[in-house]
């Protein structure tokens, strides 16, 4: 099978959909639907005409979601019809659910994309981008992750570190957009850490609630970006702050340090610092150290290298970017900051223009790309 062919019909199949009358994003998760379907039955069955076989599976697919969007929205027309029920338990099966759809039987990674598409309610796209892969390759993960659980007893649960990324997760994608995502996580956070004293729990519930103190100042008007050097801090929650500050204490007291509360501790120094000219990077610096061998993560070490540039100066900074993937996202705005901030200005305007193409977002784009120009002005004075 040519899968290169597969991937050059695509455009033309979401289009003939368009066309008919699905809206983009529908479009494409149905064509997603139609390719993985290929690649399950054409090596053995092909068909005579590839892109009109793609077309039929592809609309019929987006009926079919259509059909089924149309009665979760009649069910919740006849629930809100109905008289309040009675009191009710302040707990739900959500949490639950993260643990069946994290199943032993699944590699973590599996049960993570599973869990995030089926419970959390994240598109392939999205789950794709925070896995820093291939939206294909993301859907075919998450389809054999269906066939593999497909008619297993669900009566074994998942592990507590699988769910805890889930929401890690979902809590990213809630922060960096919709809202009530962000706010759902926190709530399944906190009746997670009713139910166990495990400290990477709290951990994780403080970490969410330092980040989600700074909401109210992370968009300006049109929903602008501004970076935490520049947010207006008397807009952020000292509530929040002051409850997840108590939690991660409580986490740390137990001496068994963990990612989420080694990045906690690194969000409460940013929390604790009453202007950006008074953060205390070096203890950042030390913080980023514990994590970068809690989980050798790469974004771990490319935030480091912009802590260090602080700490240390830009040209320690650059330096602490050896060995960091060029192609991870934002390792392009990160390099432009540290050489503006060691005074190469022509060199940071090229990398903040390049940093705005690979954007992940609109905002992120627009930002860069004022991030761009005013340097570029600086330049000509």
């Amino acid at each position: 099978m040519n899968e290169s062919l597969l991937r050059e019909l695509v455009p033309a199949v979401i289009g003939v959909l368009v066309r008919r009358g699905a809206d983009f994003a529908s479009a494409e998760d149905a064509v997603q639907e139609a390719l993985i379907r290929a690649l399950a039955t054409w090596p053995d069955d092909p068909p005579r005409d590839q892109k009109a076989w793609l077309v039929a599976v592809a609309w019929h697919r987006f009926l079919d979601a259509t059909r089924a969007e149309a009665s979760r929205r009649g069910r919740e027309v006849a629930v809100q019809a109905e008289p309040p029920a009675g009191p009710a338990p302040a707990t739900d099966d959500t949490l639950r659910l993260y643990f069946l759809c994290a199943h032993p039987t699944l590699p973590p990674a599996s049960a993570v994309a599973l869990t995030l598409r089926a419970v959390g309610g994240l598109t392939t796209r999205q789950i794709a981008a925070a896995y820093l892969v291939p939206e294909a390759t993301m859907a075919q993960r998450i389809s054999r992750a269906k066939r593999k659980i497909a008619g297993l007893p669900l009566g074994r649960p998942g592990d507590l570190g699988t769910v805890l990324r889930v929401l890690y997760l979902v809590f990213n994608e809630g922060y960096g957009g919709d809202v009530d995502l962000a706010a759902e996580a926190i709530r399944l956070a906190r009746q997670l850490a009713t139910l166990t004293e495990e400290p990477e729990v709290a951990g994780l519930l403080a970490l969410m609630l330092l980040h989600h103190a700074r909401r109210a100042s992370r968009t300006g008007p049109g929903g602008r970006l501004v970076p935490l050097a520049e947010q207006d801090r008397s807009r952020w929650d000292t509530g929040l702050i002051a409850e997840g500050v108590t939690i991660l204490q409580t986490a740390l007291a137990r001496d068994r340090l963990g990612e989420y509360q080694a990045q906690a501790a690194i969000a409460a120094l940013h929390a604790d610092a009453p202007a950006a000219c008074e953060t205390d990077w070096v203890q950042i610096v030390e913080w980023y150290d514990e994590l970068l061998l809690l989980t050798g993560s790469p974004v771990v070490r490319l935030n480091r290298a912009v802590a260090v540039g602080e700490a240390d100066g830009p040209q320690a900074g650059l330096a602490a970017l050896a060995g960091v993937d060029p192609g991870l996202p934002r390792y392009a705005a990160v390099t432009a900051y540290l050489h503006e901030r060691a005074g190469d200005l022509e060199r940071a305007a090229e990398l903040y223009a390049e940093a705005s193409r690979a954007a992940a977002s609109v905002p992120e784009r627009d930002h860069l790309t004022r991030e761009a120009a005013r340097v570029r002005q600086l330049l000509h004075r």
